[in-house]
């Protein structure tokens, strides 16, 4: 199914990233440069034909958000077997997000499917060979990274059609 996302990206874990969803589904491998697969979701599914004003809200939101610093270190595995990184801080994406679903309620966080949304990055899924142990060996060195978040990047996720639409730079507002 085809879906906006707003998210933010974490270019130094991009090829790690990139490669796994190769793994699992090539045609989700964007041919666009600015695509960044490493992110942290601020916001998905989006509106799926945002119009100007939508835009301009979401301009707002990232011109007033200042960009932060956070850890990729701990990783974690959801119950439905997603393995992922856990930013540390948590709190600066929480709220960007909380910022999102205020100015968009019709945009509930992964369409209102879990009651509890925590930021993370998706590294993986457990299989048989795959679980949290051998996803961080195969991390290495990748990890612990210190990132920055700078800016908020409206993404339109299809089979062969991934791209980036839009992109804003945090804490003020785009040239």
């Amino acid at each position: 199914m085809a879906h906006s996302v707003l998210l933010v990206p974490v270019p130094s874990l991009e090829q790690f990233v990139r490669e796994r969803t190769a793994h699992h589904d090539a045609g989700f491998v964007s041919a666009d440069p600015a695509f960044c697969h490493a992110h942290v979701t601020a916001l998905g599914p989006f509106l799926p034909d945002p119009d100007d004003e939508a835009m301009e809200q979401v301009a707002r939101i990232a011109a007033t958000t200042s960009p932060f610093d956070f850890v990729l270190e701990r990783v974690a595995t959801f119950p439905d077997g997603v393995i992922h990184l856990v930013p540390d801080p948590e709190e600066p994406f929480v709220a960007l997000t909380a910022l999102l679903v205020e100015a968009f309620p019709q945009c509930p966080p992964y369409g209102g499917r879990f009651d509890d949304v925590r930021p993370h990055l998706t590294l993986d899924a457990t299989a048989d060979g795959v679980d949290e142990a051998t996803v961080r060996t195969s991390l290495g060195d990748l990890v612990p990274t210190v990132c920055r978040a700078e800016r908020l990047d409206l993404t339109w996720w299809e089979c062969g059609r991934c791209r980036v639409l839009r992109s804003w730079p945090l804490g003020r507002r785009p040239a």
